[in-house]
């Protein structure tokens, strides 16, 4: 049995919730999966894993061993890149993660003139607007938009993003300006998500934070899709700054409501503590920092004007 590879099975199982998710993630038919698990209990005599729920568990030796495999595959990882001479030269294969939007026009671009500057690092981008957890996934370095909770993950802040509330000229010249929040009671809205709540939409004023109700006659996931539908005539939308930014600069929207838009929020690099940055991550860093301080910048400006 090779005991590595039966560990990242079930790593793959534990962390994908069940043995034909985890054989899907890994490639493998489920019955090769199923037997390598097997196997490994047999080698240990003891059962790591309950089938019984809907869901499968881990036993408590199984999350004991579980961990302990994280740490050891992980460990093992750490010294591939050492002998590889990855803390020597800025080289091997950089895993990235950022929400969509700001991935594809600000991130990506810059991603490319580095690989072309560095051509022996290859690059993995993996663009969503959840949060990707960076243990769990091997990711090197993720951009977050939002206040960070406490953790053990080092960052690095690149700028502040705001939130805008806008829609095209054309609706607004057939339904009027709204001219504060409560004002919006009387228009159609399109809410994205996973910014904000589908009828309340919450804003500040002088006495502090102000929360209206509001209709949403579209509801979507995306940021592209509020700002299409926005830009379309639909109604009012809510987005982040940057993802409206090119529509205002193209006078496709118009901001309105800007004085009782809550706090901006912090825009980070975060990555994993480790006791020696790899060069190529050293170097992505010193790369890309300053030009993704200078995109938010001038994301803010265009969706202002």
């Amino acid at each position: 049995m090779d005991r590595f590879e039966a560990m990242s099975v079930l790593l793959a199982v534990a962390d994908a919730g069940s043995l034909s998710a985890g054989a899907r993630r890994l490639g493998m038919p489920l019955a090769t999966v199923s037997r390598k698990v097997s196997d490994l209990e047999a080698h240990l005599h003891t059962r790591l894993l309950s089938r019984g729920s809907r869901r499968l568990e881990l036993t408590d030796a199984g999350q004991s061993y579980v961990a302990a495999c994280r740490k050891i595959l992980d460990d093992v990882l750490e010294a591939e890149r050492a002998a590889s001479g990855e803390y020597l030269a800025p080289r091997g294969e950089l895993v990235v993660t950022a929400p969509v939007v700001f991935g594809r026009w600000h991130l990506l671009p810059i991603i490319e003139e580095f690989l072309k500057a560095y051509p022996d690092i290859d690059v993995q981008l993996t663009l969503s607007d959840g949060i990707i957890n960076l243990l769990d996934e091997h990711v090197d370095l993720a951009l977050r938009i939002g206040d960070l909770p406490d953790s053990n993950l080092i960052a690095t802040r690149i700028g502040a993003i705001g939130r805008i509330v806008c829609a095209s000229p054309d609706y607004l010249a057939r339904r009027g300006v709204p001219l504060n929040p409560a004002d919006l009671a009387a228009h159609d809205c399109i809410s994205f998500v996973g910014l904000m709540s589908s009828s309340v939409w919450a804003f500040t004023s002088k006495g502090g934070k102000q929360e209206v109700a509001v209709h949403s006659r579209l509801v979507v996931n995306t940021a592209e899709a509020a700002v299409d539908a926005a830009v379309a005539g639909l109604g009012v939308t809510r987005v982040l700054s940057y993802q409206a930014a090119k529509a205002v600069a193209d006078g496709k929207l118009t901001i309105i409501l800007q004085p009782f838009e809550p706090a901006t929020v912090p825009a980070s690099l975060v990555y994993k503590q480790q006791g020696l940055v790899p060069l190529k991550l050293r170097a992505f860093l010193d790369f890309a920092i300053p030009r993704l301080k200078a995109a938010v910048a001038r994301s803010n400006q265009l969706a202002t004007v």
